[in-house]
């Protein structure tokens, strides 16, 4: 189908270098991005009460090559049940070098390396969520990065890692603490697939053009998503969903991150700040699948799900909010996340 191989070699090849590091400072930061992994694991489990039930993923620490093939393979896994689906609706009569030429192509891989290769220099950390069956998810901060970031900011060193760090260490406990999450979502795109009325005709020009629109709209250019070329009514409730949910997680992670004291970072305000400068570089899979299904609502998102928590918790307090974690029922609609007390009234059964 798609020359996947050929995606990460491309992104590979287009990747520019890091920053300048001596060798001495390059152990340095990987061993302190470490130590702030580790430290805000344990900040993030006070601020969040939550407990996990499963495994913590992983953390690694990569440069943008590693986290460039990580994604090729994430992509793979997710967009296994679109290839799935295109070869059960295609006709008995279809030839496999047919379906080849429908669906996959050197140009779709080309353009998916070249995506990946401009995103892959903004992102500072991603927990992996679409994973080889026979691979667990990593929590992936990626070194070049955050020096990169940090330098250009001009912000300390240890603050501004250990800032990041607790940004996704809040994912990292959320989907230990929440497992069925990751399976929510894989059962939502699959259904999302499934639900698509493909026409499997011109299916590699369309998919070609959204892979090149969401080069076009990271870059901050209009550009076509997934769902100006496949849409169904049953999609847009499936993309409903998607867009709660990838608010609750992102907001959550926002809330959490600010509300360490000034004890632990100093001038937090600050460095917050500072950071929305550049915010454009944090939960990239989260960015490339908001533009390529049409959820990009520039920072917006992060934002509202902020507000949601916080409203939440004004009104029920944390153990209140906590319960949205419960079950997938629990979880907010989409228009609770603009009226949050829309959710406290149907989750908790009171009016504030």
């Amino acid at each position: 189908m798609v020359d996947w191989d050929l995606a990460t070699s491309t992104a590979q090849q287009l990747l520019p270098n890091g920053p300048p590091i001596l060798s001495d400072e390059a152990f340095e930061l990987v061993a302190s991005l470490y130590a702030a992994a580790k430290e805000a694991e344990k900040h993030i489990g006070d601020i969040t009460q939550m407990e996990p039930i499963g495994p913590l993923a992983k953390v690694s620490v990569v440069d943008r090559r590693k986290w460039a093939a990580a994604n090729v393979e994430g992509f793979r896994s997710a967009l296994t049940p679109l290839m799935d689906s295109i070869r059960d609706q295609r006709s008995e009569e279809t030839s496999t070098s047919t379906i080849i030429g429908a669906v996959g192509s050197r140009a779709t891989a080309f353009q998916v390396g070249a995506l990946l290769a401009y995103v892959g220099t903004k992102v500072l950390g991603q927990h992996e969520l679409f994973t080889p069956a026979d691979t667990a998810p990593r929590l992936l901060l990626i070194a070049p990065n955050v020096v990169t970031a940090e330098r250009n900011l001009g912000i300390d060193p240890k603050s501004f890692r250990l800032w990041v760090c607790l940004h996704e260490q809040t994912h990292r406990v959320q989907l230990a603490t929440v497992p069925w999450i990751k399976d929510l979502i894989q059962s939502d795109l699959k259904e999302f697939f499934d639900a698509a009325d493909l026409d499997t005709s011109n299916l590699k020009e369309r998919f070609g053009s959204v892979i090149s629109s969401a080069g076009a709209s990271v870059r901050g250019e209009s550009g076509r998503s997934l769902l100006d070329s496949v849409q169904t009514p049953a999609q847009r409730e499936i993309l409903d969903r998607l867009v709660a949910l990838m608010t609750l997680l992102e907001g959550h992670a926002d809330w959490a991150m600010d509300e360490v004291g000034d004890d632990v970072i100093s001038d937090i305000a600050g460095v917050r700040a500072t950071f929305e400068k550049r915010r454009s570089g944090v939960g990239a899979l989260d960015q490339i699948l908001r533009r390529i299904f049409g959820l990009d609502q520039k920072l917006a998102q992060y934002r509202d799900g902020a507000i949601f928590v916080r409203a939440v918790i004004d009104q029920v307090g944390l153990s209140g909010f906590n319960q949205v974690w419960t079950s997938p029922e629990t979880l907010p609609l989409r228009s609770e996340i603009e009226q949050p007390h829309l959710w406290v009234q149907r989750v908790h059964g009171v009016l504030r």
